[in-house]
């Protein structure tokens, strides 16, 4: 009876943990969400005043594993909370853990396209390992606003 008490109660903690740890992060479509707010809040305040918010790492574009990144349609970055070193730099280049041209891919998408989804492996700030991700990207004006989910 103990025995199975106690076995019970292990795997009782073992669910609440792991609803826990998905609670945790967010989702594609809370993605695209974030993605929509960001371009809502752009339309209304501007550039200089949304790149900023963009880029605040404790800011509301950010949200657990989730965030706001922009690049222009040359594939420059504007904003990314959590490599702040991407900034003012041409990161078609960069490439996922497994060689995919992401920016690249991403730029070449929305010269005929106006939204996007795209998979690939990069590193989640959260948990700061490599993992699957299902980035949204949208295009207004001549910027590519995106935000994914870590799917792994």
């Amino acid at each position: 009876m103990r025995i199975s008490t106690l076995l019970a109660s292990v795997v009782a903690s073992f669910l609440v943990s792991s609803s826990f740890a998905a609670s945790d992060r967010g989702t594609p479509e809370e993605a695209k969400n974030l993605v929509k707010k960001a371009i809502g809040f752009y339309k209304t305040n501007g550039k200089d005043k949304a790149f900023a918010a963009l880029n605040d790492s404790k800011g509301a574009f950010v949200d657990r594993d989730l965030y706001v990144f922009v690049h222009d349609d040359k594939g420059v970055y504007f904003a990314i909370a959590p490599k702040p070193n991407f900034i003012g730099k041409d990161m078609t280049g960069v490439k996922d853990a497994n060689g995919k041209l992401i920016v690249k891919e991403q730029v070449d998408a929305l010269k005929t396209a106006n939204n996007m989804w795209q998979e690939y492996d990069w590193q989640n700030p959260v948990t700061g390992k490599i993992e699957h991700k299902k980035t949204y990207c949208e295009k207004h004006e001549n910027f590519h606003f995106c935000s994914g989910a870590y799917t792994d």
